[in-house]
């Protein structure tokens, strides 16, 4: 079994692995919702721009005005489907660094449990010895009193 020490400093390389995971998985995260904000926006955007086009379109309006908005909400569309597939890719980054930091944490919990048990050990051990100590105190205590 490793001694102590050693697991400690596996300990402490385990838990800064899992810190440097855990900042990935917060920007991972960020990204995911800076991702879903730029998506949402588009798609008011989107929204708002075609309720304006249908009020301006009941007063009237030429067919190079509606062919504009044609090719302009075909743009939108394209952002909208790109950006959707930003998402899915964030999410799945953001996946993937969550299973990381997952396993570094557990890693690390493994350590620290292979330490707590290397401590009891150690711990059982010199309370044995102790009270090998202890009974041979009193053996020859006994004996020189008589």
């Amino acid at each position: 079994m490793a001694s102590t020490s050693q697991l400690e400093t596996l300990i402490d390389m385990a838990r800064t692995e899992t810190d440097e995971a855990a900042k990935r998985l917060g920007a991972a995260l960020k990204a995911v919702t800076d991702a879903e904000d730029k998506l949402n926006m588009l798609v008011g955007y989107r929204d708002e721009y075609s309720r304006k086009f249908l009020a301006n379109q009941q007063a009237g309006i030429t067919p190079m005005a509606y062919r504009n908005f044609q090719a302009f909400m075909e743009k939108l569309d394209t952002a909208i489907h790109g950006q959707e597939e930003v998402l899915r890719q964030t999410r799945k980054r953001g996946e993937l660094e969550k299973a990381t930091w997952q396993a570094a944490e557990r890693k690390r919990v493994s350590y620290s449990t292979l330490r707590d048990r290397e401590e009891a050990k150690q711990q059982k051990v010199e309370a044995k010895r102790d009270q090998k100590a202890m009974d041979e105190h009193a053996s020859r205590q006994a004996f020189f009193r008589r």
